[in-house]
C-alpha cells in the first residue's frame, strides 16, 4: 500500500474518532444542548459537502433520499443525546458495535451463514457487549447506552442503504442537506431548552465540517483503493483512537471493564470479518 494512502487512511480514522471527542467535549464541558449540536453539525457538514460537490458541477439538492436523510438524522441526534452521559471511548465502542451488528445481522437475514471462525467472533462480541452493559461498578448509564446503540443501528442502516452507490460523496452531501430540516424540527421541539455558547458551537461546526465532511470526503476518495478486508478491518481502530483521545484531552479513565469489553467486541468483529474474507476467497 502506498505511503500516501496510509497517511490519508490514518487522517480519516482520526477524523472519525474526533467526531466522538468533539461531541463528548461539547456536551459535557460547554453549555450547548444536544439538539443544537445536532443542527449545527448537520448544517455545517451539509455546507462543506455541498461546496465540495459544486466543484464538480453538481448540486447536493439533486442527490440523496428522504430515507437516507432520516437515517442520518437519527444517527446524529441519538449520538448527540447519548454523549451527554457517556465517555468518548465507551460511546465509540457502543456505536461501532451496533453498526457492525446491524450490518452482520442484515447479511444473516439475507441468507448468509457463519463459518466456525465467524460464529466464535460473533458470540465473543456479544459477550463483550453484555459485559460492558452489565450492572456493577463502572457500569455505563443505561439510557445513554441505549441511545448510542440506536445511533449505531441508524448508521448501520444508512451504510447498508448506501452500498453500491456509484456516487457516495454526492449521496452523502444530499443526505446531509436533506437531514437539516429534521434537525430544525428537533430544535423546535426543544425550543425552550436550547442554548449554546461559542465553544460548543465551534465544536459542533468542527464536527460537521472537518470530522464529518472532510472525513467522509477522504474516506470515499481512498475507499476504491482499499480491499474490502482492509476497509472493514481498519475501522476497528476508531473506538481505540477515540478512547485515547478522551484520555488525553478530557481526562477520561480507561477502565478495566472498557478494556476487556473492547478486546472481546473488537476481536470478535475482526474474526467475523476475517472469516467472511476467507470464505469469499474460496
Amino acid at each position: 500500500m502506498a505511503l500516501r494512502i496510509i497517511i490519508l487512511l490514518c487522517v480519516t480514522m482520526l477524523a472519525f474518532s474526533a467526531n466522538s471527542l468533539l461531541a463528548r467535549y461539547a456536551l459535557s464541558s460547554t453549555s450547548i444542548d444536544p439538539a443544537s449540536f445536532t443542527l449545527l453539525r448537520l448544517a455545517s457538514g451539509a455546507a462543506l459537502l455541498a461546496l465540495l460537490l459544486s466543484r464538480n458541477g453538481r448540486s447536493a439538492l439533486r442527490e440523496g433520499s428522504f430515507a437516507g436523510a432520516l437515517a442520518l438524522f437519527i444517527y446524529a441526534a441519538t449520538l448527540s443525546f447519548s454523549y451527554s452521559g457517556l465517555d468518548t471511548g465507551l460511546g465509540a465502542l457502543l456505536l461501532f458495535c451496533a453498526v457492525q451488528i446491524t450490518m452482520i445481522g442484515t447479511g444473516l437475514w439475507k441468507g448468509e451463514r457463519f463459518n466456525l471462525m465467524q460464529s466464535v467472533g460473533f458470540f465473543g462480541a456479544m459477550a463483550g457487549l453484555v459485559y460492558l452493559l452489565a450492572p456493577g461498578a463502572n457500569a455505563p448509564d443505561l439510557h445513554a447506552s441505549v441511545l448510542m446503540l440506536a445511533s449505531g443501528f441508524a448508521w448501520g442502516v444508512y451504510s447498508i442503504m448506501g452500498r453500491g452507490s456509484t456516487r457516495p460523496l454526492a449521496m452523502t452531501a444530499g443526505n446531509f442537506l436533506r437531514a437539516v430540516p429534521f434537525a430544525l424540527l428537533l430544535s423546535l421541539v426543544f425550543i425552550g431548552r436550547t442554548h449554546w455558547d461559542s465553544a460548543g458551537a465551534a465544536a459542533a461546526v468542527a464536527s460537521g465540517m472537518f470530522a464529518s465532511g472532510c472525513g467522509y470526503a477522504l474516506w470515499y476518495h481512498i475507499l476504491p483503493q482499499l480491499s474490502s478486508s482492509v476497509a472493514s478491518s481498519v475501522q476497528l481502530t476508531v473506538p481505540v483512537i477515540a478512547s485515547m483521545l478522551g484520555w488525553l484531552f478530557l481526562d477520561e479513565l480507561w477502565t478495566l471493564r472498557l478494556s476487556v469489553a473492547s478486546v472481546l467486541v473488537l476481536g470478535g468483529i475482526y474474526l467475523v470479518i476475517r472469516g467472511a474474507n476467507k470464505r469469499d476467497a474460496r
